[in-house]
């Protein structure tokens, strides 16, 4: 077996008994612990548990060059990957496609799936994985077939007097009633909107730039490579404190 993959399967076999609630603020990618193994790195960014999922993870993952290739994988968990620096392949089923920065890929539980760096230089992705706590049927035979990829550079730049966006994904999945992710560039100095709440926990992920985010009144820095997390129903709102745009995924799911 694989170093790799034998220790997401101990990690995640064992988190339910040790996880606690996600708080919601900044997680800063710096200061994210490492650790090193042959052929990649895996940094924790946040693991616990949130008001809809049992299990929530959120790692970065930095394959190196010139490793051999892994066997494809088959799992229980739901996962979106999130390309942030390099050219990742990804096989789903029998399609293989090299996938580049700000890229995604949801892969359902089941579907069999195989994600490594063919490139000179390294690849590093934001690996999110999550289970419901309304755990559903896992007929994984059944359920096969769902997973997918959105490449960046196929999704149009939409303008407005704010920014822009770049609408990525709106559906349900096996873990979730609905889960929607777009992408917003934000101009200097602006909020994106005033501070609000929804049902749905939310995540931003900045992509380039430097922001702050209100969260429950009280106001967070964040930069390149940081991730927001925000629960349910957590008053939030977001301000570009750079003389640039800022660019940042957006995703609410429950």
């Amino acid at each position: 077996m694989k170093p790799f993959l034998l220790f997401f399967l101990i990690a995640f076999t064992t988190s339910s008994v040790f996880s606690q609630s996600i708080l919601s603020k900044v997680y800063t990618w710096n200061n994210s612990p490492v650790v090193k193994y042959a052929g990649y790195e895996d940094r924790t960014i946040l693991e616990g548990t949130t008001r809809d999922f049992t299990d929530f993870n959120v790692r970065g993952i930095t394959l190196l060059p010139n490793q051999p290739s892994s066997s494809a994988q088959k799992l229980d968990e739901e996962q979106l990957i999130i390309v942030k620096e390099g050219d990742l392949t990804v096989t789903l089923g029998e399609k293989t496609k090299n996938l580049g920065a700000g890229s995604i890929v949801l892969i359902m539980p089941g579907d069999l799936h195989h994600l490594e760096n063919k490139s000179p230089k390294p690849v590093t992705y934001y690996l999110i994985r999550y289970t419901s706590n309304e755990m559903p049927d896992l007929d994984l035979d059944r359920l096969a077939g769902g997973s997918f990829w959105v490449d960046w550079k196929e999704v149009p730049f939409k303008p407005h007097d704010k920014g822009g966006i770049r609408r990525m994904f709106d559906c349900g999945t096996v873990m979730t009633k609905r889960f929607e992710m777009h992408v917003t560039t934000l101009n200097p100095g602006l909020w994106s909107h005033p501070p609000h709440t929804h049902r749905a926990a939310e995540i931003l992920l900045m992509v380039d730039g430097v922001a702050q985010e209100s969260i429950d009144g009280a106001l967070h820095q964040a930069g390149a490579g940081d991730l927001i997390f925000l629960e349910s129903n957590v008053p939030h709102a977001i301000q570009n404190t750079g003389q640039k745009s800022c660019t940042y995924f957006a995703f609410q799911f429950e």
